[in-house]
C-alpha cells in the first residue's frame, strides 16, 4: 500500500530571496541606462492610430474573459477556393478538407479577396455544381466572397439547395453580400437606394427559405488592404453594420433579426498584440452597438484572414512566419473562422504545397499548441487589455464622426474615409521607406540569389457574355431574388441576369496594396537586367582598415543595396589604397560605397573617395553620417550618405538611376 507524500511545511517561494520591486525602482534603473535620452521616444512606441505602446503594463485587475467562440472549441480552419476553374478548385477543396481544413471560402473574380484578379469565375449553377461536387455542405461552414456578384452566387446556392432537397437550416453559409464593400473597393455605385433595395431583397429571399447563416458581411479587409489603421478598420465595420441595420429595418426586418443577418471579416497581420487586441475590440464594440440599440448582446460571427498587405514576393518563405503570427493572434483574439493566404499568394496562383502549408499552419496551432483550449487567453494581460480599450475608444469616436456625415456610405461618397486611409498609408510608406517598419526579406536581410517558388499558371477563363436577357421584377421583399433562383435553376448564366452599368457615384477606390511592393519593383528591375546580361549590377563596398573597423557599416550597406536588387558582397580587408582601387576596377561596378569607422574616415575617406571618383565610380556613397566632414567629403566626390533612419528607397532609386547615367 502506498501513502501520499507529506506536503512541505511551507510552500515553495521561488522569489522569496528577492526583494519586491516597485515601478518607481524599475523606472530609476531604466533612466540610468538611458543616460538622459527621453523615455517616451526611446521606449514608448506608437501605433498607426497614435496609441502609445508602453514597455511595461500591470495586470488589469478584475478583467473578465470576453465571450467569443464556444469554450474549448477550435476556430474553423478555412481554406480559399479560388482557382479560376471551378472543377480544379473542387479538386483542391476536397484535398484541403481531407487534409484537415474544416471550412471553405469561395472567392470569385472581382471580390475583395481577389487581389491578383485571377480568382474563380462562377457563371451559373453548373459551375457551382462543379465546385461543390462531393463537398458535404451540412458538415462545414462556407463563406462567399464574391463582390458585386454575391447576390447571384447566393441565388445559385439557394437553387442548388432546393434542387438537392437539403435543409437550409442545417447549413452554415455566410453569403457575404456586401454592396458597401464592393463600392469601397471599386469606387463606383449605382446609387445607395438601388444597391440597398437589391441587397435587402436578397436577404429577405434567403431568410424566407430558412437559411441559418448570415447574409451580409461587414468586411474590414477593404480598409486594411488599402493601408488603413486598426481603428479605421473597426470604425468602417461598425459603420457598415449600422448602415445594413438601417437598410434591413427599412425593408421591414426587426432590428434583432437584422443583427443576426451580419457577419464581420477582419484582417490579421503580423503585429501579434495589435491583431489580438483588434479582434477583442471588435467583440466589445459589437456588444456596445447592440446595447446602444436596446438589444441584449449576442454572438458575433467573426471571420479573420491573414493580411494581404504584409505578404512579400521576395523571400516569400518569411510569409510562413508572418501568417503563423497572424493566425496565433487571431486565434487568441477569438476569431470563429480563420483563413491563411498561402505563402506564394503575392507571386501567383498557389500550388498544392502552398495550400498545404496554409492549412497546416492552423492545424499545428490547434492540435499541437492547443491555442483554442483557453477562452480569451489575453484577458487580464495589461498590455493587450490597454490596446483593446484604446482601440475601442478611437474606433468608436471615428465611427461617430462618420455617422455625423450621414453614415459610412455618405462618408465614402464624400471621400472622407479614403482621405483618412490615405493619410495613414502615406505615413506608413515613409516608415517602410526608412525601415522604421522593416520588412524581412524585402527591405531588411534580402537574398538576391534566392530561388523563386513555383506557382500555378491560371487558365484564361473569363465571364461568359452575350446571353439573352431574362426579365426580373423590381427588388422588393424577395421577389427579385426568387426570380433569380428560378432562372439559375433553369440553367441561365449570370450574363442573362446582369444589366449594363448605371453607376451614378464615382469616388477614389480603396485599392489593395502590399507594403513591400516599392522594394520589389526595384528588385524586379535589376533581376531583369541580371537575367538579360548574366550579371547582376554591383555596388562595390570600399572597405577601409581592418575587419573590426568596417564590418558593421559594410553589413549595413550590403543589406541596404541588396534590398534594391544590387549585388554588394563584403570583401576582405585591402592591404592599401592601391589594392582597393584594383579590386574596384576588377569588380566592374559603377557604384561604390565607403565603409569604415569614424576615426578612419577622418584620416582616409577624402583621399579614397577622390581616388574612386578618378577611377570611374559613377556614384559614390558613404556608410554613416558625415558630421562636420560633409563638405570635404562631397568635394572629394561623395554623392550621398546611407545611415539608420535615412530614406532607403530614395537611395536605391538614385543608385538605379546611376546605372543609366
Amino acid at each position: 500500500m502506498t501513502t501520499a507524500p507529506t506536503p512541505p511545511a511551507t510552500p515553495l517561494a521561488l522569489a522569496a530571496e528577492f526583494r519586491p520591486a516597485t515601478e518607481a525602482q524599475w523606472r530609476a534603473a531604466v533612466d540610468a541606462v538611458l543616460k538622459g535620452k527621453p523615455f517616451d521616444k526611446v521606449l514608448v512606441g506608437r501605433t498607426a492610430d497614435g496609441i502609445a505602446i508602453q514597455p511595461l503594463y500591470p495586470r488589469k485587475a478584475g478583467a473578465a474573459p470576453l465571450a467569443g467562440r464556444a469554450p474549448g472549441l477550435p476556430w474553423t480552419i478555412t481554406q480559399r477556393a479560388d482557382h479560376p476553374d471551378p472543377a480544379v478548385a473542387n479538386v483542391q477543396a476536397l484535398e484541403d478538407l481531407a487534409g484537415g481544413a474544416s471550412g471553405l471560402v469561395v472567392v470569385t473574380r472581382g471580390a475583395i479577396g481577389d487581389r491578383r484578379g485571377d480568382a474563380m469565375v462562377i457563371d451559373g449553377l453548373a459551375d457551382l455544381d462543379a465546385l461543390l461536387a462531393g463537398v458535404m455542405l451540412d458538415l462545414i461552414p462556407v463563406r462567399i466572397d464574391a463582390g458585386t456578384s454575391a447576390g447571384h452566387v447566393a441565388a445559385m446556392l439557394a437553387a442548388m439547395v432546393e434542387r438537392d432537397g437539403r435543409d437550409p437550416k442545417s447549413l452554415a453559409i455566410a453569403f457575404g453580400i456586401d454592396p458597401i464593400g464592393a463600392f469601397a473597393r471599386r469606387g463606383t455605385l449605382e446609387s445607395w437606394e438601388g444597391a440597398a433595395a437589391k441587397a435587402s431583397d436578397a436577404v429577405l429571399g434567403l431568410r424566407a427559405r430558412g437559411f441559418a447563416g448570415t447574409q451580409l458581411a461587414a468586411d474590414g479587409r477593404v480598409i486594411h488592404d488599402a493601408g488603413g489603421s486598426e481603428a479605421q478598420e473597426l470604425a468602417y465595420v461598425l459603420g457598415t453594420a449600422v448602415q445594413y441595420w438601417r437598410m434591413l429595418e427599412a425593408a421591414g426586418l426587426p432590428l434583432a433579426e437584422a443583427l443576426q443577418a451580419i457577419s464581420v471579416v477582419l484582417s490579421a497581420d503580423a503585429d501579434q498584440f495589435l491583431t489580438t487586441a483588434k479582434l477583442r475590440a471588435m467583440r466589445k464594440l459589437w456588444a456596445r452597438l447592440q446595447t446602444a440599440a436596446g438589444l441584449i448582446p449576442t454572438h458575433l460571427d467573426l471571420h479573420a484572414e491573414t493580411a494581404w498587405r504584409m505578404v512579400t514576393k521576395v523571400d516569400p518563405a518569411v510569409n510562413w512566419l508572418r501568417t503563423t503570427t497572424a493566425v496565433f493572434a487571431a486565434g487568441i483574439g477569438g476569431a470563429d473562422h480563420v483563413v491563411v493566404e498561402p505563402w506564394t499568394a503575392a507571386i501567383g496562383l498557389p500550388d498544392g504545397f502552398a495550400r498545404r502549408i496554409a492549412r497546416n499552419t492552423q492545424l499545428i496551432l490547434i492540435e499541437e499548441s492547443n491555442l483554442h483550449r483557453v477562452a480569451d487567453a489575453a484577458a487580464g494581460a495589461g498590455g493587450i487589455e490597454a490596446l483593446t480599450d484604446e482601440l475601442c475608444q478611437r474606433a468608436w469616436a471615428l465611427f461617430q464622426a462618420w455617422e455625423r456625415e450621414g453614415g459610412i456610405v455618405a462618408a465614402l461618397s464624400a471621400g472622407t474615409v479614403q482621405a483618412a486611409v490615405a493619410g495613414i498609408r502615406a505615413e506608413r510608406a515613409i516608415a517602410v521607406a526608412k525601415r522604421r517598419e522593416p520588412l524581412t526579406g524585402a527591405s531588411e536581410f534580402p537574398n538576391v540569389h534566392e530561388a523563386v517558388p513555383e506557382v500555378l499558371t491560371p487558365p484564361a477563363r473569363e465571364t461568359r457574355r452575350g446571353a439573352a436577357l431574362v426579365d426580373l421584377p423590381e427588388a422588393g421583399r424577395g421577389e427579385r431574388f426568387a426570380a433569380q433562383v428560378e432562372a439559375f435553376a433553369g440553367g441561365v448564366i449570370r450574363a442573362a441576369l446582369s444589366r449594363a452599368k448605371s453607376d451614378t457615384v464615382f469616388v477614389d477606390r480603396l485599392a489593395p496594396i502590399r507594403l513591400a511592393a516599392p522594394f520589389e519593383v526595384l528588385r524586379a528591375d535589376l533581376d531583369a537586367i541580371a537575367a538579360e546580361t548574366g550579371t547582376r549590377p554591383k555596388v562595390f563596398l570600399a572597405v577601409i582598415g581592418p575587419v573590426a573597423a568596417f564590418t558593421a557599416r559594410a553589413a549595413f550597406a550590403r543589406n541596404l543595396f541588396e534590398a534594391g536588387g544590387f549585388d554588394a558582397p563584403i570583401p576582405e580587408p585591402f592591404a592599401d589604397a592601391g589594392a582597393l582601387l584594383a579590386a574596384f576596377a576588377e569588380s566592374g561596378a559603377a557604384i561604390a560605397c565607403l565603409c569604415s569607422s569614424d576615426d578612419l574616415y577622418a584620416t582616409e575617406a577624402v583621399e579614397v573617395a577622390s581616388a574612386l571618383k578618378a577611377a570611374g565610380a559613377r556614384q559614390l556613397w558613404l556608410a554613416g553620417r558625415p558630421g562636420d566632414m560633409e563638405d570635404r567629403l562631397k568635394a572629394a566626390g561623395v554623392d550621398g550618405f546611407v545611415y539608420t533612419g535615412g530614406d532607403v528607397l530614395a537611395v536605391l532609386k538614385a543608385a538605379r538611376a546611376a546605372l543609366d547615367a
